[in-house]
Parts: structure tokens; sequence; C-alpha cells
């Protein structure tokens, strides 16, 4: 027997557009590296999309004439995923702050991913502690995992200082 109880409705944001990642996340063009969020459980979990096309500007260099989306990117897409789930998550309380990526572990990446694919980042929180949280990813093209990783971040106010 399942002992969790189902989400709330309240609890449930069924889509989160550009303009809506663009408010919670401070990232831009070229690093803003998710397209929508369809599916987000507050506190629990988020799923982003990426959408990869020929025009993006890694592509001139990794690799011409055999296009694959850098790793470290496909890293930095879960950890925005992530970000717009702990935004939604603490709601007026993250205004004037922004999550910080802080660690990654056990990234594993099982095949290329290329012009045409669209990435669906499956987050789901692991825990949080006060401002520090983690995650698990796996980011799947067409159903098939092609990364996954546990990473973790900090929400921090945007004035201070990391030293």
């Amino acid at each position: 027997m399942d002992n969790n109880p189902a989400p709330a409705a309240s609890d449930t944001v069924p889509l989160i557009d550009i303009h809506r990642i663009m408010q919670a996340i401070p990232h831009r063009y070229p690093l803003l590296l998710i397209d929508r969020i369809v599916d987000l459980v507050r506190n629990e979990s988020a799923i982003g999309v990426k959408n990869v096309t020929v025009n993006e500007n890694f592509f001139q260099g990794h690799f011409p004439g055999h296009p694959v989306m850098p790793g470290v990117l496909i890293i930095e897409a879960m950890a925005q995923t992530a970000a717009v789930l702990v935004v939604e998550t603490l709601g007026p309380e993250a205004a004037g702050r922004v999550v910080y990526f802080m660690s990654v572990e056990g990234a594993k990446f099982r095949r290329p991913v290329t012009p045409g694919d669209q990435l669906r980042i499956h987050c789901v929180k692991q825990q949080n502690r006060r401002n520090v949280w983690k995650f698990h990813a796996i980011a799947r093209v067409d159903g098939v995992a092609v990364a996954e990783a546990t990473y973790a971040a900090m929400i921090m106010d945007r004035a201070a200082d990391m030293s």
C-alpha cells in the first residue's frame, strides 16, 4: 500500500511556458536551455522540455559536420528544470533569490543528443535541508534515457557573495 498521498491539485502545475520560466530563473540566450515545463508537482518533481535545433550556437564547434549537444549543457538543462521546481515550490519566498548549481554526481551519458531531438528532463527532488536541495534527473529522447545525474543546488539572495 502506498503511504504517499496524491498531490493536491494546488500542488500540480500542468504547464509553465517560456515567459514564466524567464520570470523564475535569470538565464537568457544562449544559456537558457529549457523551453517549457510540461508537468510540475511542487516540492516533488518537474518535467522540463528542450527542443534541440540545428540553430543552437554550440553546434558550430561541437562538432562541425557531426553536431552533438555537449553533455555539460544537458546537465545544465537538468539544473534549470530543478531551479524552476525550487522557485515554484517556494512561491513568493523565492522573490529576489537565485538557485545556484553546487555539485553533480554520477553523471552518465548514454547516447548523443542531436538536432531534431526533444529532451524531456524528468527531475525528482530527493531532499532539501534549509537552502540546499538535491535532485536526480533523467533526460530522455523519444522515451529512451540519454543522460542522468544526481546534483545539488543552493538558493541564495541574488546579492549574496558565495565566498
